[in-house]
């Protein structure tokens, strides 16, 4: 997995801006969406303070950005629609008109391509061609389309459906499906495990229902393991039939890092063995993560309207963050 070695590098109506500050040569931001409300936080990871906020955007889903940093994307679930947002400047640039009522979205490695999950039935991944800012094809899978993610090596486009139980696997340059895996259970977030080439060596899929995640072995297509979290410490509950949701690989590539709202903390695995090395307390109903320069962590508590910063080296929360109604999908942005 990459570090951090540069600028622009990312991780991943109207707008209202009610706190802007300057931009640095290098500016780092997390955003977090508040999937009950209509605004989204913008957090510094150097203070750990929200600096900005983008209002007037109904139920905002998903954010990621560019490779370089420059272009925002927010899935708007009101309007049907995504919004492509100037990262310097917090302006909206335009919006984009979707097939059908979205969920998460995610960016191809060379920019040039937005893939939009497209959850109303009968389910489809949309693409958006970023230069024309134009909905250019809206690819049928099997099922409403809660997640959608490009692969390390920026060859495959991944959908994972929760009614219909699918993961399905996107060709990015054809733009046609190169195949699929069934599962008895709803396919929610997913982390991906790389070769030293860089290829996809396996699939950490968290599924409805599970408390842990399935193992997936990419090029054989086949389900290798299922993992079961710890229920320690303990003290939390889990919302919307998703006991364990938001998972991630450190950008050292050394580390999965797993919520559990059972457990109320996210969970540390090493790699490439999927041992328990630990746990980190967070807020109620921990439900995504995003990592940002710093060695750090932001964990989404769904539950307490907060978000967890951990320092992933001492693996201690340093600062909960207040945000907005239900904040669930973060993603982190180094602004050139």
């Amino acid at each position: 997995m990459p570090s951090f070695p540069h600028p622009g590098l990312v991780f991943r109506a109207s707008l209202s801006i009610l706190l802007a500050l300057p931009l640095a040569a290098s500016t780092v931001r997390v955003y977090q969406t508040n999937s009950a409300g209509d605004e989204v936080h913008i957090i510094d990871p150097a203070t750990n303070k929200v600096v900005e906020t983008i209002k007037d955007i109904e139920v905002p889903h998903g954010v990621a950005f560019s490779p370089d940093g420059t272009r925002g994307w927010i899935t708007c679930e009101a309007e049907s629609t995504v919004w492509a947002i100037d990262t310097k400047t917090s302006k909206l640039i335009q919006k984009i008109p979707l097939s059908g009522h979205p969920n998460n979205l995610s960016v191809s490695k060379d920019g040039k391509r937005v893939f939009v999950a497209i959850v109303a039935a009968p389910g489809a991944v949309d693409v958006i061609d970023t230069a024309s800012l134009k909905n250019i094809k809206s690819i049928r899978v099997k099922g409403g389309v809660h997640n959608t993610y490009v692969t390390p090596d920026g060859k495959y486009t991944i959908a994972g459906s929760i009614p219909g139980k699918m993961l399905t696997v996107i060709d990015e340059q054809t733009l046609e499906i190169a195949w699929e895996h069934p599962f008895d259970l709803g396919v929610r977030p997913i982390a991906f495990e790389t070769k030293p080439d860089g290829s996809t060596n396996r699939m950490f899929v968290q599924l409805s229902g599970f408390h842990g995640f399935a193992v997936v072995d990419f090029k054989t297509h086949g389900e290798v393991a299922r993992i079961t979290l710890p229920t320690e410490p303990g003290g939390g509950h889990a919302e919307g039939g998703a006991p364990s949701h938001g998972i991630g690989i450190a950008p050292d590539g050394k580390t999965l890092w797993v919520n559990s709202s059972i457990a109320k903390a996210v969970f540390i695995y090493s790699l490439p063995d999927l041992k328990v090395q630990g746990y980190v307390k967070t807020g109620n109903v921990p439900d995504w993560i995003t990592f940002a320069p710093g060695n750090k962590i932001y964990v989404a508590n769904s539950g307490s309207n907060s978000v967890s910063a951990i320092d992933m080296t001492t693996r201690k929360e340093i600062a909960r963050i207040p945000v907005g109604e239900v904040p669930k999908r973060n993603a982190t942005v180094v602004i050139p």
